[in-house]
């Protein structure tokens, strides 16, 4: 006769076993299901139509060939929109750092309440859902040609995003500091200040800076659109056929992104040495 324990054990070896298949079922159809969506994607967009790169690289060595070697003789006049170019992205970047951080904090679910949170949630879901390209244009149409609308569409838009970049980084604090504060009677606005911040600042730093480098490349783009900068010049010289000018646009355009990753990441390195 089989002693009842050992009947339990292996009712609970089976158990396991029976709930690893499932597990590796359901695994097996999740990657099979993101598999065929992959397929699809690539079909549909014609990446997979071997025929549309006959002559690919041909037309781009030609065009390589056109756009060297690269004409600087009108350098002297690229300073402004390049620092109009770097103004609008440290415009944008700090007032979104500003609107996004109280954002932040009502969409964070163990700061606020949860009406609060969702409602904030929203909101930022509602500004990152729409390309700052397409907010680039709204502006343009409201303030006129210039930089100004590049910052506000840079500035929503990442409104938008580094909301909920903040949100998620204050959701992961440790809650001991709070609650200690809390017991010897400190308001909800002095943890904020003295229990959360101090954990979260070297995150949220991390985060804007690289948020900051990607908006030096979207003040860029943004210059298609009448918002100025350096990406009015480099569309200009492609319209006009001036490519030996363009790939020296681009050349210098490359190195301000790289002067200002290394600056960011300096600047990063120090917030969190010291966080």
């Amino acid at each position: 006769m089989t002693p009842p324990g050992s009947i339990s054990a292996d009712l609970d070896v089976a158990a396991v076993l029976t709930d690893g298949r499932r597990r590796r079922v359901r695994r097996g159809l999740a990657l099979a299901g993101v598999g065929a969506i992959t397929l699809w994607a690539f079909t549909y967009v014609g990446a997979l139509e071997l025929e549309r790169y006959r002559d690919a690289l041909r037309t781009l060595a030609t065009l390589a060939g056109d756009a060297m070697p690269a004409d600087f003789g009108r350098w002297a006049s690229w300073g402004r929109p390049l620092a109009q170019t770097v103004a609008t992205s440290i415009a944008g970047t700090v007032l979104a750092a500003m609107l996004a951080l109280p954002l932040g904090l009502l969409a964070a679910a163990n700061v606020g309440s949860r009406a609060a949170a969702i409602a904030a949630r929203m909101l930022l879901n509602a500004l990152r859902a729409i390309p700052d390209l397409i907010w680039g244009v709204a502006f343009v149409a409201a303030v006129g040609f210039g930089p100004l609308p590049g910052v506000l569409a840079l500035a929503v838009h990442s409104t938008g995003m580094l909301g909920k970049f903040y949100a998620e980084i204050i959701e992961h604090v440790d809650p001991a500091p709070g609650d200690a504060l809390r017991s010897h009677g400190v308001s909800r606005l002095g943890v904020l200040r003295f229990g959360v911040l101090p954990q979260v600042l070297p995150r949220l730093a991390d985060v804007t800076l690289y948020r900051w480098e990607h908006n030096v490349r979207a003040a860029t783009v943004l210059g298609a659109i009448g918002a100025g900068g350096f990406g009015l010049e480099i569309i200009t010289a492609f319209h006009l056929f001036e490519y030996r000018e363009a790939s020296a646009l681009i050349a210098v355009m490359l190195l301000l992104v790289t002067v200002i990753n290394l600056i960011s990441d300096r600047v990063r390195r120090g917030f969190l040495d010291n966080g």
